[in-house]
């Protein structure tokens, strides 16, 4: 790694950026420029709607709300499109690939916001001074694991956070709650995971519950429970300015609350109206903010969502947070103005409420949702894309927006499956949930006032599309829990760009409608209305399989998978939750490369807490090999101190002269017949 000072400057300032939102040309200002060579693709840049390739492109990091310079009235004012320069998330960072594939990071250690100018080269441009960290490596994968060794990587994730989830603006009352549990029960669509929303509360209060519509939340969780469900619910960081209210009372008590210019603690509109802010630069209010959850996480809750912490004022719409407001610091960390840590109060927010679970229960991981989070903040929560829009647009920013957050460090996103605003039509909603059902985080989400959404609300036809969409995400479970469980440790996302199969191969560089899962599954899905796209595909062989006995020409909504020659992945049965056993049997789908061969890994271990840290996990790497008329299969290696099970393989060999099937003994050599 290497250092790139920045250089101040006041001329010269590039024509394009004097229509910058957050930026003027008046004052000094600092700039880092990296020159690129010819034929090097750029991509990262965190959270913003557009293409994967960056090249040519405008980002301002800044977790400022986005809002269109002409909004239209209402909610729909707070819709995002490909010409909003920033959203809720703030990665001042840019992945370089050249033309020979190899790769280089830049990331800008501030955050304050700044500027990514990508149509020259690469300029980092800010209002205070900082540097820029350079990361060379032989390949993007080598860039990433070490923007993992140094940004941190993500924890593994309890099982059930990968399974299928459910939201809505809101569910209420608790009844509306249990009746969509047992619906994707009588209709045998899988779920692990149902949202509650704001409503909830007891007129916004945070850490309350509303009297009448969740009068017992722990007799309610019980019943999700009880049916292999487990509930997240939502948590903003607006305290309401209400005497008598034991939050806000201990607030003002404890100093806890952000200060405006005079002293005084700031007064903003969430959404219970007036509000004091927590000041997550404190170490005594991370301390607070801790103290409420042993006894709110006792109702039952198993996880939590926090929401508008960039931070934003919900009213008076369009309002922004004033930057003169000041975090008073501690531990380490400065006092300053909000100009400075605007960009991290999510990432504090999201620590402090990670830790906050992780200490009120040590035996079971962690699982935070975030809108708001900065570089790094992948270690403490998974993020989602935001209020988007129920369009076909929208449908294709959703990919590539995921897709350069994995390229950002975060590897655990996703959006509102069929869009936030707005209702999607039955067309629309079948391919988002037919892909939708592979992000790596998984779940419908729309807003108060829309029409239902969840996947049998657009007819049979359209719930026979969601239920062999999510059905392929339960079947596909080891292999993305074995793909987190790399994320956890060395930094690769799960969603990657199709370039990672031939980072030389300059064809594969925009691709950005196909995508890979992890390095050996394709998928090639439909993203548009009308045109279809052409894919750039890599080269090698890459095999089709189904894993639900779909037949993705007769459903387009379906996405087509296909499995890379020299691959084996491991798949588990149908289940309605991860709380049922799902590897008896066990499917590995070995699809031979060239010279016969395949390999590939499995990780298991208890699905919920920290045992495998000492060793209660298992690693297998499994090999094919094709010896005249038959495939032999074997066990090539293990890790870890769990014992192995004893369970039935089925083996399916995808050769180019068609499929076979075979089955066996885990622990003894598999032989499957070609002929």
């Amino acid at each position: 790694m290497a250092l790139v000072e920045p250089r101040l400057s006041t001329a010269n300032v590039p024509d394009s950026w004097a229509t910058a939102p957050l930026f003027s040309t008046s004052g000094a200002r600092r700039f880092a420029t990296i020159a690129t060579a010819e034929g090097t693709s750029l991509y990262g840049t965190g959270e913003i709607a557009g293409p994967l390739l960056r090249n040519g492109q405008v980002t301002e990091v800044s977790t400022m709300q986005p809002f269109r310079r002409d909004p239209p009235p209402g909610l729909g004012s707070l819709e995002y499109d490909d010409a909003t320069p920033n959203l809720y998330q703030a990665h001042p960072w840019v992945l370089g690939v050249r033309a020979d594939g190899s790769a280089f990071g830049a990331l800008a250690d501030t955050s304050y916001r700044l500027r990514i100018d990508l149509t020259a080269g690469i300029v980092f441009s800010g209002e205070e001074p900082f540097p820029v960290i350079v990361i060379e490596g032989d390949s993007p994968q080598e860039v990433l694991r070490q923007l993992g060794e140094l940004t941190g990587t993500m924890e593994l994730p309890p099982l059930w956070a990968l399974g299928y989830q459910q939201a809505r603006w809101s569910y209420l009352p608790d009844a509306r709650v249990r009746e969509v549990a047992d619906e994707f029960r009588a209709r045998s669509i899988p779920c692990d995971v149902i949202w509650v929303d704001i409503d909830y509360m007891d007129e916004f209060r945070i850490f309350t519950f509303e009297p009448e519509g969740f009068s017992d939340p722990s007799g309610l969780n019980d019943y999700l429970h009880g049916q292999g469900f487990r509930s997240v619910w939502i948590l903003d960081p607006g305290v309401k300015v209400d005497p008598g209210y034991s939050v806000y009372e201990e607030g003002l008590a404890g100093e806890h609350f952000l200060l405006g210019p005079d002293g005084e603690p700031f007064t903003g509109g969430s959404w219970p109206l007036d509000s004091h802010w927590p000041d997550f630069t404190r170490p005594e209010t991370r301390e607070w903010w801790k103290a409420y959850f042993p006894a709110f996480l006792g109702n039952g809750l198993d996880g939590i969502w926090i929401d508008v912490n960039e931070p934003s004022l919900i009213f008076p719409v369009g309002a922004q947070f004033p930057e003169d407001v000041v975090h008073r610091g501690g531990g380490g960390l400065p006092e300053a103005t909000h100009r400075r840590y605007r960009n991290a109060y999510g990432l504090l927010m999201a620590q402090a409420t990670f830790e906050a679970l992780r200490e009120a229960r040590p035996q079971r991981r962690p699982f935070v949702l975030s809108r708001s989070n900065f570089i790094g903040g992948q270690r403490y929560a998974a993020m989602w894309t935001g209020d988007n829009s129920a369009s076909w647009a929208h449908l294709y920013w959703s990919v590539t927006m995921s897709l350069n957050m994995g390229l950002s460090g975060q590897p655990f996103v996703g959006p509102d499956i069929g869009g936030f605003f707005k209702t999607p039509s039955p067309s629309l909603y079948a391919h988002w949930i037919g892909v939708g059902a592979l992000f790596p985080f998984s779940r419908t989400h729309t807003v108060s006032g829309s029409a239902d959404q969840e996947p049998w609300s657009f007819g049979a036809e359209v719930e026979s599309t969601a239920r062999t969409a999510i059905e392929r995400r339960y079947r596909l479970l080891p292999y993305l829990y074995t793909l987190f469980h790399e994320a956890s440790t060395i930094g690769l996302p799960v969603w990657r760009p199709v370039f990672f199969a031939d980072p030389s191969d300059a064809s594969l560089r925009a691709e950005d409608h196909a995508f890979l899962l992890g390095a050996d599954v394709l998928v090639e899905p439909v993203l548009t209305e009308a045109d279809p796209h052409e894919f750039a595909l890599p080269d090698g062989a890459w095999r089709p399989f189904t894993l639900v006995g779909e037949d993705s020409d007769s459903d387009p909504a379906i996405p087509t998978l296909k499995a890379r020659g020299g691959a084996i992945i491991p798949l588990g049965e149908v289940i309605q939750t991860t709380t049922e056993p799902s590897l008896e049997p066990l499917t590995l789908l070995v699809s031979l490369d060239d010279r016969g061969q395949a390999e590939g890994i499995l990780y298991e271990d208890d699905g919920e807490g920290y045992d495998y840290r000492d060793g209660d996990y298992l690693l297998t790497t499994y090999a094919a090999e094709r010896i005249d008329g038959t495939v032999a299969l074997t066990i090539a290696s293990q890790e870890g101190d769990r014992q192995r099970p004893e369970r039935t393989v089925n083996v399916v060999v995808l050769t180019d002269e068609g499929t076979f099937f075979g089955t066996g003994s885990e622990t003894s050599v598999i032989r499957v017949p070609l002929q």
